[in-house]
Formats: structure tokens, sequence, C-alpha cells
């Protein structure tokens, strides 16, 4: 049975507007009633059974995208920009790996953030925080900071022209393994870490010339599985979006296929573990430094009661210089309670910190030792090292520092309106470092 939003509401959901108008509210979540789902149930079940497969270490999860979508980013380039960057990362992890890799976009759902304080000051001015597309504006004056319920109306809109380009692109023939060279063709020119990989470009079609010589020519080739993912943060939305399954009588979310919980939103007895333990999606939980094995356990009992494979995923937040410390308690006290998960790590989010002039941003080196200490607590353990969750751009933005390319100049691209991305040449370096931690585990 879903819990009703009254119900919700009365756990005293966290990171929820104030919305100024209650009635605005009511219209916005009865008109995303009537609208079709974004996804679909048995799309949902195809990823549940692809994570399961993470879970057992038979195949590795690449989930990444911008930290929140923005409505004027919904644009065929810059949908086919991440795209591209995504792709290009899981042809390296495949291919140097030699794993499967589940291709999971933060993407077509994400633009709702959670935030430290409600309010924001600036210069004697005090408004309300921005919190997202899917709430308020993110210029700081009074009308755009108003947080406005007609928001998740378009965030519906914004999601199915997203979600539709993206099912063009994956399998219309752009991103055809067999035409890898035309996804990268100035990346390769300009980029370090581009020059590696049209090495493993170059291999992958000497790799297919021989199977075509073979008589080999499949049409799995042609096209790849893509799926949506977002942080399950506005209830309204949400709850509009949840669905009773015409096959099995049983309910999804629609707006995405994997939908996870955040650190700040995972309380046991809170309105979106109450949510998400009704759905049949696939659900991830954010586990932060603060995460105690008794919280995990706990949380698994509530979200996966029937221990089904694939169901839940641990992505884990706890920064460079506290993985090693913190996550081998945690992951072998979940295991030895015999909870199976995919545990997959998000280094981004532990590591943040303001630069001199200002900037938010993150260090290449602390992103790349959080995943680097990972590793080395699951082959420490004897479990596998499913994933990464990592924000991430197809453009050449200057938002975190460091990588092959040396970035130190923060002002002459920063675009997020959130926190910051890797860009298109980190992202595949990354992806490179990550695909030799594989090899060794």
């Amino acid at each position: 049975m879903i819990p009703t939003l009254e119900d919700l509401r009365a756990r005293g959901a966290a990171q929820q507007p104030t919305w100024p108008d209650q009635g605005e509210v009511d219209v916005a979540v009865a008109r995303l009633r009537t609208l079709p789902p974004l996804v679909f149930a048995g799309e949902c079940d195809t990823l549940r059974d692809q994570l399961a497969a993470v879970a057992r270490g038979e195949a590795f999860l690449l989930q990444g995208g911008d930290c929140a979508e923005t409505f004027a980013g919904v644009t065929a380039d810059n949908v086919r920009n991440k795209l591209q960057v995504l792709l290009s990362m899981a042809v390296v992890l495949t291919y140097a790996a030699a794993v499967p890799v589940v291709k999971v976009g933060r993407i077509a759902g994400q633009y709702a953030k959670p935030r430290s304080a409600d309010l924001e000051t600036r210069d004697g001015v005090t408004l309300p925080a921005y919190r997202g597309d899917a709430v308020n504006g993110f210029a700081f004056t009074p009308e755009s900071r108003r947080p406005d319920p007609r928001r998740l109306v378009e965030v519906y809109h914004a999601s199915a022209a997203t979600l539709n380009l993206t099912r063009a692109f994956v399998t219309g023939g752009y991103a055809d393994l067999r035409q890898v060279h035309a996804w990268n063709t100035d990346f390769v020119r300009t980029s370090p870490a581009g020059k590696r990989y049209e090495l493993v470009a170059g291999e992958i079609d000497r790799a297919l010339a021989f199977m075509a010589a073979c008589g080999i020519d499949p049409d799995e080739f042609a096209s790849v599985g893509f799926y949506s993912s977002h942080e399950a943060l506005l209830l309204e939305y949400e709850h509009a979006l949840t669905r009773i399954d015409s096959r099995t009588q049983t309910p999804y979310d629609v707006s995405g296929h994997l939908l996870w919980i955040g650190d700040r939103t995972r309380q046991l007895d809170g309105a979106h573990v109450e949510l998400l333990s009704r759905v049949r999606n696939p659900i991830g939980v954010k586990l932060g430094p603060t995460s105690t094995a008794d919280d995990a356990i706990a949380l698994a009992a509530r979200l996966d009661p029937a221990h089904e494979p694939g169901r839940l995923t641990f992505i884990t937040r706890m920064g460079a210089a506290r993985v090693r410390d913190v996550l081998p308690e945690l992951v072998e006290k979940v295991t030895a309670a015999g909870v199976s998960v995919a545990w997959v790590c998000d280094p981004m989010h532990g590591n943040t910190f303001e630069s001199a002039d200002g900037y938010k941003t993150r260090e290449f080196d602390d992103v790349i030792e959080e995943v680097r200490g990972f590793f080395e607590v699951h082959r420490a353990l004897g479990t596998w090292p499913g994933g990464v969750h990592v924000e991430l751009t197809g453009d050449d933005v200057t938002e975190c520092l460091g990588g092959g390319s040396n970035l130190a100049d923060l002002a002459s691209r920063y675009e997020t309106h959130c926190d910051p991305r890797l860009n298109r040449a980190q992202s595949l370096e990354l992806a490179f470092l990550v695909a030799q931690m594989l090899r060794a585990a």
C-alpha cells in the first residue's frame, strides 16, 4: 500500500521546501498524477537484474551526471555531451577491465538538491536558499527564490524531453561501438587522456574487424542499455509519479529507473525511507562518514526485507581522508549480517572545499584517492567494489582542480549552480584509473 502524502508529511520530512501556497502545490500534484509514466516498470526490473550482477561481483556500475540539472540545460548538445562522456568511460572500463558495465545517468530528474540551510544571506539581504530548478531559481532575487510548485510540472516535461532524446541517441546508432572514434575526434586531438583513449579505441577497432572477418556482426554493438536516476527528494513529485504496475499490481515510482535516498534524508522512520520502501524500483542509499553498520543493516531491513537481488545499492561518500578508517567496519558488519547489496563509491561529496578565491571545488587527486581507498578496503575484505557514482559533465568546465591537464584556473568556465563537476578530460582520466583498479581487483 502506498502511504498518502499527508502520512508522509506527518513524519516531518527532511529537506522539503516551504511552499508559500498549499493550493498551488495541490494543483501541481493533481496535474502530475494525470501525466504518463516517464519510465516503465519492466525497465526498472531489467535494471534490478543488472544490479544483482553488480552485487554478485559480475558487473560494475558507472553512474554519473550533473550535480543538479537545469531547465536551461535541456538541449540536444548538452544531453549528447553527457552521454558521450559516460559512454566513453564505459568503453574504457569494459574493454580495459573486461567486466560488463551497467550505465546509469544522473539525468532526467536530478532537479532538486538538499541544502545545509533554508536561507542564504548576501550583502545583508536574506532569501530562501536555491534548492534546484524544481523548487526555485538560481538568481538572487525575491521573485526568483520564491518556491514555485509549478516548477514540479516543468521538471516532468524537462525530464520527458531528456529521456526521449537519450533513448534516441542510445538506440538510434549514435552509441554504436563501431563508431567509437567519431564520439571523441576533437577530444582525442586536444587532451592527454584522449591520446590514451585513442589507443583503446584502436584496439577495439581491430577486435571488431577480426569478428567481422569471422562472419560475426552482432546487432548488440548498435545500441546500449542506459538508465536514468536521481535523488528522490521532493515528496510531492515522487508521490505523484508513483503508480500501480498493470502487470504485477505493485507500485513503481515511474519518475526514474533508479532512485536514491540522500545521506541527509535516510532517517529510518522518515518519509523518504517510508515511500521508497513501498515501491519496486531498485533503490540506492547514500552513506556518509557518520553512518554506522547498525544504520545500514536497519535500512536494508526496511528497504529490502525480502533480500531481493539487485534491490539495494549502498553508495558510500566518506572522503579521501576517512574512507580507509570508516568503510571497513561498515562493509564487514553488513556482509556478516547477510545483507547483499551493490557497494558503490561516491568520491565527490566527501571531498568538497572552498578555494582561496571563493569557489566551491574538489581536487582530482582527492577524488581518485577515495576511489583507491574504496578498492583497497573491498580487496582486503574479499568483497566486490561494485561501482562509482560521480558528478561530471561532457563540457570543458573548470570546476575541479588538477587532473592530467593540471587544471588550476577555476574562474574561466565555472558553470555549476551547485557542486563542482569533473570535466570531460578528468572523467576519462578517472575511467582509466578505475579500470586499472578493476584489473587488480
